[in-house]
C-alpha cells in the first residue's frame, strides 16, 4: 500500500504494517467527511517511535506526544492520521476552550434549536482521529467532558440531547510541550486515560531524512552546514544559553523555501531563524551560530 511504503523503508515491524492494513479495510470512511483524510507534507521519521503508536491505536489507546520543542509530535500525529486512513480533526487548545468548543452549543436553524456539532462531536461521530494540540494550555474543566470518551465507556453525554457511543476507529492524540506560556501540568486522571510517548530531540540522521524528502535538490555541502546549525542551536538551548524561540525547524523549512526561490541564505536564515528571538543578547548568540555555518557570501546556487 503506497500511503505505507514509508513504513517499510524504515524497518518497522511488518506485522504492525499487516495491522494498520487490516484496520484501514475494517473501517469505511463516509463521503461527506474524506476531504479531510489529508497527506502530511512530509513523512514521519523514526522506527521507534512510530512502533509504540500504531501499536498503541491499533489496540484502541489514545496517545499523548510530550517533549521539547520541535521534536516533530504534530508531524507525528498527521503522519498516524494519514495512515490509518481517518479523518482529522484538530483542536487547539488555549486558556478560553471550554466544553460547548469541544463537544457542541447551541444554535438557530430552520426555526428551531439544534446542536451545532463541535470537533470531537464529529470525531466520535465519524471515526476520526481527533488531534488535541497543546492540550496543556486548556483548563481542566475544559477537557474533563473528556474523560469519559477516552476511557474504557468511549461515550459522550451530551447535555440536553443525548449520549452518543464513539465509532469503532476513533483515536485521540494529544500535544504537549514544556515551559510554554499558559501551559500547566495536566490533570492525573486525564494522563491516566493515555499512553505517554517522550518525543526524542532531532538528530543528524532524522534532519537528514527531513530536508532531503522536502528538498530532493540541496546539496550535500549546504544540507550539512543547515544540518549543523539546527543541531548547534539545540544544543545550546539544551545548554540554557538561549531560548527555544530559535529553535525552529518550521522556520528553517521556510527559509529553505525562500533560498530555493533564489533569496540570499543570509537574509533567508534571518526570517527564518534569528528574528525569531526578541532579545538583543540572544539574537547575538544566534547570530554567531549562523554565522560559523552560512557564511554570508554564499547565494543560493551554494544551496540549490
Amino acid at each position: 500500500m503506497r500511503e505505507l511504503q514509508f513504513l517499510q523503508d524504515q524497518g518497522v515491524n511488518p506485522f504492525l504494517i499487516q495491522g494498520v492494513e487490516e484496520f484501514r479495510r475494517q473501517y469505511a470512511v463516509a463521503d461527506e467527511v474524506k476531504t479531510r483524510i489529508v497527506a502530511p507534507s512530509i513523512p514521519f521519521y523514526g522506527r521507534e517511535v512510530l512502533e509504540m503508536a500504531i501499536a498503541a491505536l491499533l489496540e484502541g489507546e489514545n496517545l499523548l506526544l510530550t517533549g521539547s520543542k520541535a521534536t516533530g509530535k504534530n508531524v507525528l500525529a498527521e503522519n498516524l492520521a494519514f495512515m490509518f486512513g481517518r479523518p482529522s480533526y484538530n483542536v487547539s487548545f488555549h486558556v478560553n476552550t471550554n466544553s460547548g468548543d469541544l463537544i457542541g452549543t447551541d444554535t438557530f436553524r430552520n426555526n428551531e434549536v439544534e446542536l451545532r456539532k463541535g470537533s470531537i462531536y464529529q470525531c466520535a461521530q465519524y471515526g476520526g482521529f481527533g488531534i488535541l494540540d497543546e492540550i496543556n494550555m486548556a483548563k481542566n474543566d475544559a477537557v474533563s467532558v473528556l474523560h469519559a470518551s477516552l476511557d474504557y465507556r468511549r461515550t459522550i453525554d451530551v447535555p440536553g440531547y443525548d449520549k452518543i457511543d464513539l465509532h469503532g476507529a476513533a483515536r485521540f492524540i494529544g500535544t504537549m510541550n514544556y515551559g510554554y506560556a499558559g501551559t500547566k501540568d495536566l490533570n492525573e486522571a486525564l494522563v491516566s486515560r493515555f499512553l505517554v510517548i517522550d518525543m526524542p530531540g532531532q538528530s543528524e540522521e532524522t534532519l537528514e531524512f527531513v530536508f532531503k524528502n522536502m528538498f530532493p535538490g540541496l546539496k550535500d555541502e549546504a544540507l550539512k552546514q543547515w544540518i549543523g546549525l539546527f543541531l548547534d542551536l539545540q544544543q545550546k538551548a539544551a545548554n540554557g544559553e538561549i531560548s527555544t524561540k530559535a529553535l525552529d525547524l518550521r522556520g528553517m523549512i521556510a527559509a529553505l523555501k525562500t533560498i530555493q526561490c533564489g533569496l540570499s541564505p543570509a537574509l533567508a536564515v534571518q526570517m527564518g531563524v534569528v528574528n525569531k528571538c526578541f532579545d538583543i543578547f540572544e539574537k547575538e548568540i544566534v547570530q554567531d551560530v549562523v554565522t560559523t555555518r552560512i557564511p554570508e557570501a554564499w547565494t543560493s546556487g551554494e544551496f540549490f
